[in-house]
């Protein structure tokens, strides 16, 4: 096993069977120290988070349904998770489905929607780009680039709103509401599946009103 790639909350890792080795760490993203799931550096460290995410990951990819992922295998002992070895869009593409409006979008349109305002599965494109900052993208530009193709596109759109109506509804059942998560996504076998992780640090949830940590969150996912 040889180290790819030192990222955020990941370290990459090739294997010599030509799977990945991802390894969860204590680092979320967040700034001025505190925790936001869009932020484009590392806020802080919690420690357990990495063993958390690590958890919550694989509950969610071992309970969606019909939803293709890299997902091979995990350890908790090492904090670390086999996955295929995806090729991804461009550089790097996050895909946001918001339900609730806030963080970001709240940032940019705030003229037009109040914190909280309720979206109906909302989803846009940002690009993975320290250097600009993740910038939004629109899906004209992703294909006029050729970072994907039209019908990817809308795949990509199609798949992002399945898993969140998942994620929402087993989120729902442990008196949680989704507010908005982000996704990654790649290509196995000419095949587009999801990859990376769904932790609590790639979502914003709230229970009883309240805007939920990410320990909170992980901690209220993995109750019996």
């Amino acid at each position: 096993m040889s180290l790819k790639f030192k990222g955020k909350t990941k370290d990459i890792y090739d294997n010599e069977d030509g799977t990945i080795t991802l390894k969860f760490k204590d680092d979320v993203t967040g700034s001025n120290g505190v925790f936001d799931p869009g932020a484009n550096e590392v806020g802080l460290q919690i420690e357990g988070m990495g063993n958390l995410g690590l958890q919550v990951t694989r509950f969610f990819f071992e309970n969606l349904v019909d939803i293709p992922t890299h997902y091979i295998s995990s350890n908790l002992e090492t904090n670390t998770m086999v996955v295929e070895n995806c090729t991804v869009f461009g550089q790097g593409l996050e895909v946001i489905c918001r339900l609730k409006a806030g963080g970001s979008f709240i940032r940019r349109y705030g003229a037009y929607a109040n914190e909280g305002d309720d979206l109906d599965y909302f989803v846009e494109f940002t690009l993975k780009d320290d250097l600009r900052n993740d910038p939004p993208i629109t899906l004209d530009a992703l294909t006029q680039l050729n970072i994907l193709s039209g019908p990817q596109g809308i795949q990509l759109i199609h798949q992002t709103k399945e898993i969140t109506r998942q994620v929402k509804a087993l989120l729902k059942s442990k008196g949680i509401t989704l507010h908005d998560i982000k996704y990654e996504f790649g290509v196995v076998r000419n095949e587009i599946v999801l990859m990376d992780e769904i932790s609590a640090g790639s979502m914003r949830a709230s229970k009883d009103g309240t805007i939920l940590n990410p320990i909170e969150l992980s901690s209220l996912i993995l109750e019996a």
